[in-house]
């Protein structure tokens, strides 16, 4: 979650939850679903790929791409020419690292890495050809952030680092051979800035008192009195999307005078503006740009799937080209060179192993690259079906649906008989769930749920209309679509009211406890991984570098400094009526979170123990925001999938060592659980 996108005896308890004659139910329901269907292995699913992330450098000398170094991510390089010569170029032994990017002469590869989960970044870079590691960034507690770099002064890039202020974050110039950092300008009161391909800041952003944004013309460090454009809480997704190569055009998503964002063209010398693209389903934003000019050449339109126009009829021609050679699913482009004349391609089929490949573009060839996960090919992975549900109050809600193996014999996108049922909440809650390869819905279907993703109100994406409708409904009408959402489910007949279970990271993991403790009976059980009990202590608690979009918080979810808007907090916490969940809840939680602290998991834990409630609660202590690493990954979702298949009956690969190879801490109910706490126990 971040400013943009946001985180009874035991005997009694369970005789509520869980009648024991229905786990036999279950089981035997969700064994004729799934029939013969073979158990995909946890660690195939989630363990390290074998190679992700692949990129070319600039001068499409190099290939890059994040692959494991004794089990732990880390970035290797080779030859274009020749990647069966790729070498390792960093060795992180701790933590993995996230990901990385080339630097304009191609000469430094770059990369970011964080502490334990702790989310304060640090700028590194490798010298491909001497192999020499540089900290660009060494300040502890600081978070470094990209500010832009150039196709014109290759050596240099622009970062912001809140070394002066946790706040805010200033504008440095980086060489990144010297790494020389040079002040450019202070960042007080701008939650961003916007620069050109000279590495001139062209634009400030700063909140403003209507929730909304403030845009300040810059020159030379100094920003103009008055801002240029102004936006409201209403119209917060209008934003600059960055500029041409030339200066003499900003493009823009733009939702003023209409629901959907749009993107224009704007003349910095005139100000006019150019419509490019429009959609009434959803939000536009994601486009395609000529690697030299910076030109617009294709957008995207993501609304239940992802759909691609072109402006260039050049770049058309590539994609239906590479559409032909690759078959079914979505082609999407992860690299391209200075010269655009290769390539980095992939494709998402959904149900099957998506592949990469190197695409010389003059010559029409493509070279395979990898398969991220070869032990999946041949796996018994399913479709993902898009579905529209209606709210209670006429509101469309863009959802995925995922069938067990055997379900849907006939294909419909509706099973043949009811099963149970995972809702799959998001986080954010200002984010979205999409279409495509998900390896949560294809473990959860493969043990014998069906998984169901909604796009509840508030998600971004589907015009200001839908995003705004959430404003302070935290636990009320974002709740509710959930609600809905479930109902729908099991008028459909995809499953029966009494075995829905509630599972989410972030706010996904709030709307679990929400869940519980909101509406008691609704659902069997429910999974909160990372997710905040009490809002109050949420907002009071957010890292310093979310200052600038405190006001836009408050303003959706409700402003701690007043007591209307305590009032409203508190009645959206689940912390305050703990008191009320009868079902069972497991409860994974980062000693490290920054955004979510442990407190948020600590205060619900303690409310339940005070009431004799039971709870599983797995604390990682080498973790924040979500689990990183995979053994920590692969740990949570034994206990998970163990936990479901207790309450819901599906099938279960045991737990074996991989609890006790995680870092986990049951720091209470080990026992709620039968086999957890023999599980855990170290040798």
């Amino acid at each position: 979650m971040s400013p943009a996108q946001f985180l009874l005896p035991l005997t009694l308890a369970l005789a509520a939850a869980l009648p024991m004659n229905s786990l036999a139910a279950d089981a035997r329901q969700a064994a004729i679903t799934v029939g013969d269907t073979p158990l995909i292995p946890r660690a195939a699913l989630f363990g390290n790929p074998v190679k992700a992330g692949a990129q070319l450098s600039p001068d499409g000398q190099w290939l890059s791409w994040m692959a494991p170094v004794n089990g732990v991510m880390n970035v290797w390089v080779a030859p274009a020419a020749k990647p069966e010569a790729a070498k390792a170029v960093t060795d992180s032994k701790d933590r993995p690292i996230p990901g990385h990017f080339w630097s304009g002469n191609s000469e430094q590869l770059l990369f970011v890495k964080d502490n334990a989960g702790d989310e304060n970044f640090r700028l590194y870079g490798v010298d491909v050809k001497s192999g020499v590691q540089r900290d660009y960034t060494p300040f502890d507690k600081v978070r470094v952030r990209m500010m832009g770099g150039s196709r014109k002064r290759l050596d240099e890039v622009l970062v912001g680092i809140n070394n002066r202020d946790p706040r805010w974050h200033d504008v440095h110039l980086l060489n990144l051979k010297t790494g020389e950092l040079k002040l450019v300008m202070k960042g007080d009161g701008f939650a961003g800035f916007v620069v050109d391909d000279d590495l001139q800041v062209r634009l400030g952003a700063r909140p403003n008192a209507a929730g909304g944004v403030d845009y300040y013309q810059v020159k030379d460090g100094a920003v103009a009195d008055k801002a240029f454009l102004s936006t409201s809480l209403e119209d917060n997704a209008t934003a600059p999307l960055g500029y041409t190569a030339d200066g003499k055009t900003l493009y823009w998503m733009d939702s003023r005078d209409r629901d959907t964002t749009a993107v224009f063209a704007e003349d910095t010398a005139t100000g006019q503006r150019k419509l490019i693209a429009q959609d009434a389903r959803a939000d536009l934003g994601a486009t395609l740009r000529n690697t030299v000019t910076g030109e617009v050449q294709a957008y995207a339109v993501d609304y239940l799937t992802t759909e691609w126009h072109f402006v260039d009829a050049s770049l058309k021609a590539d994609f239906d080209w590479l559409q032909q050679q690759l078959g079914q699913g979505e082609v999407f482009i992860s690299s391209r060179t200075r010269a655009d004349d290769k390539w980095i391609v992939g494709i998402d089929p959904v149900s099957k192993v998506s592949a990469t490949y190197l695409y010389d573009r003059k010559a029409r060839k493509l070279a395979p690259l990898y398969v991220a996960r070869p032990e999946l090919q041949g796996a018994p992975l399913v479709p993902m079906h898009p579905v529209e549900i209606k709210a209670r109050d006429g509101l469309t809600l863009p959802s995925y649906l995922t069938l067990p193996k055997g379900a849907d014999k006939n294909g419909d996108g509706k099973p043949e008989q009811a099963v149970p049922l995972v809702l799959l909440v998001h986080g954010g809650p200002w984010a979205r769930d999409g279409y495509g390869y998900n390896g949560t819905h294809q473990w959860l279907a493969n043990r014998g749920y069906a998984v169901l993703s909604v796009n509840f109100r508030a998600s971004t994406g589907f015009g200001k209309k839908f995003l705004n409708a959430g404003n302070k409904q935290w636990g009320l009408a974002m709740h509710d679509d959930l609600i809905d959402a479930v109902n729908w489910a099991v008028k459909q007949g995809v499953t029966s009211a009494d075995k829905v279970a509630i599972m989410g990271g972030s706010y996904g993991g709030y709307a679990a406890l929400a869940g519980l403790a909101f509406t008691p009976t609704t659902f069997a059980c429910a999974v909160d991984i990372v997710g905040p009990s009490n809002l109050e202590t949420l907002l009071g608690t957010i890292p310093p570098y979310w200052e600038a979009g405190k006001k836009q918080m408050y303003s959706r979810m409700g402003d701690p400094t007043t007591d209307e808007g305590k009032a409203v907090l508190r009645a959206a916490s689940p912390l305050y009526k703990a008191d009320r969940i009868v079902r069972p809840l497991l409860i994974g939680q980062g000693a490290n979170d920054p955004r979510v602290k442990q407190a948020e998991s600590d205060q619900i834990v303690q409310a339940m123990q005070a009431k004799n409630i039971p709870v599983t609660y797995v604390l990682y202590p080498d973790e924040g925001h979500g689990f990183a690493k995979p053994n920590n990954r692969i740990g949570f979702n034994a206990i998970t999938e163990s936990f479901l298949g207790r309450c819901l009956g599906g099938r279960v690969e045991p737990l074996g060592e991989t609890v006790r190879q995680s870092t986990a801490q049951i720091a209470h109910g080990a026992d709620f659980l039968p086999g957890l706490k023999a599980a855990a126990e170290k040798k």
